[in-house]
């Protein structure tokens, strides 16, 4: 699967017939070149489909981020030309539990880490298919807080949207919403998410003047043409999350005090 995975990063943006080709050719390559594999060739399509089958059985887990109000969701766009909204999710690994796969689909393709701010009895699940969805429900995410991907040509945009401009005609997978907006696996969640949010009243009496609101990132050079564009949010609070500190950004730049680290070996030595 995970092979499967980067192939498609890497031909993204060709044609969906392109994209078959060259996964087709790859794993032909694969089957070629290796021993163990060369005797079943023969059946390779038979086997390629087995995998697609399997595909859309592996169990599926992320989360629906809530602005303060329980207002807005958070949606991520894909990268291709047309692409679907949806709510920040993907498959799970094997042996991999559904609250530590939403935590980490949700750092990937939003930059957010909300490993502190998932409680495991609030979350909704529907099977679409032959595939179990599980989004957990994260409230308390700072309407100030940056937004960006950290996988590359998945995700195209971030935006706060409102709840009740989701609302589709059907519970169909695959919907569009009442401004025209093309949703993926939103709807079957809608119904769900209203229910609880009529039992969690949110935190806050009053709305904030700077509530959450539409876009904020937009990939450069995405299928579709667009340009990056500043969290409009951002510039509203005082306290605002640096892109230079979000998870896995603040590792990268961190540095060792050498000076320091040799003046205490030195101290402590003189000790002895």
């Amino acid at each position: 699967m995970d092979a499967y995975e980067i192939m498609v990063g890497l031909v993204t943006d060709s044609s969906s017939l392109a994209l078959i080709w060259c996964i087709g050719s790859m794993v032909c390559a694969v089957f070629k070149s290796c021993t163990a594999l060369r005797p079943y060739i023969a059946h390779l399509d038979d086997i390629y489909k087995d995998f697609n089958n399997y595909k859309f059985r592996v169990p599926v887990s992320g989360a629906i981020i809530l602005d303060d109000t329980y207002e807005r969701c958070l949606l991520v766009k894909g990268w291709k030309a047309g692409a679907s909204w949806s709510f920040p999710r993907g498959k799970r690994n094997k042996d991999e539990e559904d609250h530590t796969c939403a935590v980490r689909e949700v750092l990937e393709e939003t930059g957010c880490d909300v490993s502190r701010l998932l409680n495991l009895d609030d979350y909704i699940e529907v099977s679409i298919g032959q595939q179990r969805v599980r989004l957990y429900i994260i409230t308390g995410v700072k309407r100030d807080t940056v937004f960006a991907p950290q996988t590359k040509k998945e995700i195209s945009e971030i935006s706060w949207h409102r709840i009740d401009d989701l609302l589709p005609a059907s519970d169909d997978a695959v919907s569009r919403a009442v401004n025209g907006m093309k949703l993926y696996m939103v709807a079957p969640f809608l119904t769900g998410l209203k229910a609880w949010i009529a039992t969690h009243p949110p935190p806050l009496h009053q709305k904030p003047e700077t509530s959450a609101r539409g876009t904020v990132w937009r990939a450069k050079g995405s299928s579709s043409g667009t340009t990056p564009v500043e969290n409009p949010v951002a510039k509203a609070g005082s306290d605002v999350q640096h892109a230079a500190d979000r998870p896995g950004c603040s590792f990268r730049n961190f540095r060792f005090d050498t000076a320091s680290i040799l003046q205490a070996m030195e101290a402590s030595f003189l000790r002895t």
